[in-house]
This record gives structure tokens, sequence and C-alpha cells, in this order.
């Protein structure tokens, strides 16, 4: 077991890199990477770092060499020979080569693009341009960087003894979070939790203590390197990404209606079983029912990531009901914001009517909120978003008007052609 408080306390070990591989990323950023690749390899695509707590001035917080300096780290990055043999012969959601030659070959030559680093009012202005299955590949390393560094920044006067009691906390925190899962019967939970971690240790730390703690209700990690590591199963499916640039990309109002689909008719052509999961919220989960074509309603399951968990899996219920499937047969995969009390509650009203999961995430890989003066530890919601496509606004609706983006008369576009009205505001933890 690795001394996390040490390694932190020498924080300068040139051992722990914040980023130390291409594949500590979320599974699903690799599959959404391969049919880029094979659909729209030319698109133009810029990415932004995006702050929704404003309260968390990361570019005061954060020393800027530091930042470029890990930055400047992962475009060092390419994939090993034992990575490259990990994803070209595993076994992914019972498929054999998931990945194709082609492009595993030029995965296997990727070098991340440039990046561009500002300041602006107390933050930093972080963006990538350029072709998309590249810049798309710098969404999680350019959080998971920033991420740690404010963790680092907070962390920095500790002396060792401090850091100690403050991680023997931190891991008596999760571990009583896994005694109280494990009394769930039927639970099938999976770490989600890369995105904004505390660290990359702290992140494998407790995914081992998951493992111990849950057992076979424990079904795997969202981040790659991680599931290589441990042997566990690589979880997730596809993003809010795909659905933004393919209707930023729309030349209509038909063609902006129709792109949302159009997406999930390229992904089924790739990919079967618990890959066919949607994720229906970027434009309203309501609307997107309302409007889904019939063959959908056959897909595996629905994932819930943004509004009322409880409202929409019951949306999901009657409209897979009325298309003839049965719930009890379907996957939900439950993922906004969790913690103990949520999965219990979902639980409690959802188990025998659907076959509920949870994808568990910065509340498993990063609470530590309380465990400091100031609450200086605390989570915060930080994302890293494709805000362009070939020079054209990208705009996600969400279920949650607090997590929605893009340029105001293009957001009211959106809504018109979508069918979105007044939508409940719900405060974002992370």
């Amino acid at each position: 077991m690795i001394d996390i408080a040490t390694r932190v306390y020498n924080h300068t070990w040139k051992i722990d890199p914040i980023v130390r591989s291409l594949i500590d990323t979320d599974f699903y950023k690799l599959l959404m990477c391969q049919s880029v690749f094979r659909n729209k390899p030319d698109t133009q695509v810029t990415f932004q770092l995006i702050n929704r707590s404003h309260n968390v001035r990361l570019a005061e917080l954060i020393d800027e060499g530091e930042l470029r300096e890990q930055l400047d780290h992962v475009r060092s990055l390419s994939l090993t020979r034992g990575e490259s043999t990990w994803m070209r012969g595993n076994t992914f959601y019972g498929k054999r080569q998931m990945f194709s030659p082609e492009f595993m070959e030029w995965f296997e030559n990727l070098r991340l693009p440039p990046y561009h680093l500002e300041r602006q009012d107390g933050q930093f202005v972080l963006t990538f341009e350029g072709a998309w299955p590249e810049v798309m590949l710098w969404e999680i390393p350019a959080l998971a960087v920033i991420m740690e560094l404010r963790s680092r920044a907070v962390l920095k006067d500790m002396g060792r003894f401090e850091l100690q009691v403050l991680y023997a906390r931190a891991m008596t925190r999760v571990w009583e979070k896994g005694e109280r899962l494990k009394r769930i019967p039927g639970l099938r939970l999976a770490d989600f939790g890369t995105r904004r971690r505390h660290g990359y240790l702290w992140q494998d730390w407790c995914v081992q203590a998951m493992i111990e703690a849950l057992g076979d209700k424990f079904v795997g990690t969202s981040n790659c390197l991680i599931a290589k590591k441990r042997d566990l199963e690589a979880i997730g499916t596809n993003a809010h990404e795909l659905p933004m640039v393919y209707a930023a990309l729309a030349d209509s109002d038909e063609e902006l209606a129709r792109a949302p689909y159009k997406v999930l008719e390229e992904w089924q052509e790739e990919h079967d079983g618990n890959l066919l999961v949607i994720l229906p919220d970027t434009y309203g989960t309501k609307a997107f029912l309302d409007r889904a074509p019939d063959w959908l309603a056959e897909w595996t399951g629905i994932r819930i990531d943004s509004g009322d968990p409880v409202e929409n899996t019951e949306a999901a219920i009657r409209w897979w009901t009325a298309h003839g499937q049965d719930p009890r047969e379907k996957l939900i995969v439950f993922s906004d914001g969790l913690d103990v009390a949520e999965i219990e509650s979902l639980h409690a009203r959802f188990a025998g009517r659907v076959k509920a999961t949870y994808g568990w995430g910065t509340l498993l890989t990063n609470d530590f909120a309380g465990l400091v003066d100031g609450d200086a530890l605390a989570p915060f919601s930080l994302v890293c978003k494709a805000v362009e496509a070939d020079g054209r606004p990208t705009v996600k609706l969400s279920d949650n008007p607090e997590k929605a983006m893009g340029p105001k008369d293009q957001v009211e576009r959106y809504k018109r052609v979508f069918g979105v009205g007044e939508q409940a505001r719900r405060a974002v933890r992370v």
C-alpha cells in the first residue's frame, strides 16, 4: 500500500507527475475518439476549461509555472507497448478488438496538440484547438492537472504528521461510505471519479478500497490506467460532446433537430450490448424521448446525468413501456453528483423496476470537505468542454439550466428547435 501522505509531503518527486499515461483517462473518451476518428476526423474544434465555481479563483491558487510544467509533461506522453497491447488484446464489454487496427496505429503515434494559457479575473483561460480526435483527448488530463494542482497548493505547507492525519481521516470517510453501500442488496457501482479527483494516487486508493469493501458489487472504473493496473472492467459509453459538436455542424434547424439521433445511428454501427446506452439530456430529456425514433427504445439503457433523477427515470420507464419494452430488463446508469445517501434513496425506489447501476464520481475520489480549515479542499465544479466546431459555437441545454452553456441567442434557438420550455434549477455540487 502506497504511503500517500509521504508522497504528497515529498511532492517534488518526479515519480509523481499528475498525469502519467495517455490512458490515464476515462474509457468513454477512447470509445468516442475512435468514433470521431472514423466519422469526423477533419472537424476542427476548440475545447475550453470552464470553472462553474467562480469563488474558487484558480489563477490565485495555482502557480502558472507548475501548471505549464504539468501540461508540457502531458504533451510528452505516448502510448507504451504494454498499454497498446492492453487496448488491442483486452476484452471490453465482452468484445475482443474493441479498437480497430487503424485507430490503434494512429493512437500509438499520437502526441497531444499545443495548448493556450492566459489569466483572466483570477481564473485560467485554458484552450485547445485543432483536429477533433486529437483535441478531445485533452479534456480529462487538463481537468486532472488543474484539480491536483489545486490540492497540492492547499497542502503544500502542511507538515508530515498533519498530512498523515488528514489522509487517515479521508480514508476513514471513504471506508465508512463503503461500509454503508455494501448493505444495499443487488448494488452495482463503478468509479467515475477521474475528471475531478483529488489526485491519481488517491483515486487508485479509493478504487482499491471499494474492491475490498464491496466485492462483486464494485463492477469497475472509468479510468483506463487503473483498470489495466488493477485488472478491472473499464467502464464508459459516450458523452455530451458528440451531440454538441454534431449539432453545431448542422446547417439548418431540421438538421439540428436530427443531430442527437444521427450520433446514435453512427454509434450503433460500431457497438452493441451494454454500450448501447442513451445520454438524452444534452438538449432536454423529455424533448429527446418525445421525438426519439422507435428503434432507440430497443437500446440497452439510459444514463441520467442532470435534472431530477427520480423524475427522469420515471419518464424513461413510461417511454419504454409505451414502446412495448419491459423496463425491468433495461439499464439505468445514474451519474450526476452521487453520494451514498442519493445511491441509497435511488436504489430503494427503483430496485426491481429497472436494472440500476451507479457511476460514483467526485464524491468518491475527492471528498475532503470539512477536513481542512476554511473548507479549502472541498470539491468544486470544473469542466472542459467543446465550445466551438468548425467555427460555430456549441450549445448544451441539459436538464438543469445551471449546467447550460453557449451564446444566449443560440441557447434560445436550441430551446425553440428542441421544444424545451421552463426548467427547474438544481444546485451543481460537482
